[in-house]
């Protein structure tokens, strides 16, 4: 789902997308560490929506900032796993 800089979703069609885009953002976490400008791009969401749907999966330890942020200030994100799997 795409949408043009000017149109810009509320906070509560964001929250209505939480629970799919928290599967689909652990998801590529788990095929390797990413940073929210790739994770925007293979997911197909602009960046300010995967900042937010980041932070709440920050909030409750499902994923972790790792090392510095890139030269661009981006934090590169991993998954945590929290139930002995293998990524």
């Amino acid at each position: 789902m795409s949408t043009s800089p000017t149109q810009l979703r509320s906070m509560l069609e964001l929250a209505q997308d939480e629970m799919i885009m928290r599967d689909r953002i652990i998801k590529a976490l788990r095929e390797g560490p990413k940073t929210v400008p790739e994770l925007a791009e293979s997911l197909g969401y602009p960046v300010h929506e995967i900042m937010v749907w980041l932070a709440g999966l920050r909030r409750y330890g499902e994923v972790e900032a790792k090392g510095r942020p890139d030269v661009d200030g981006y934090f590169t994100y991993e998954w945590v796993d929290k139930t002995g799997e293998q990524a």
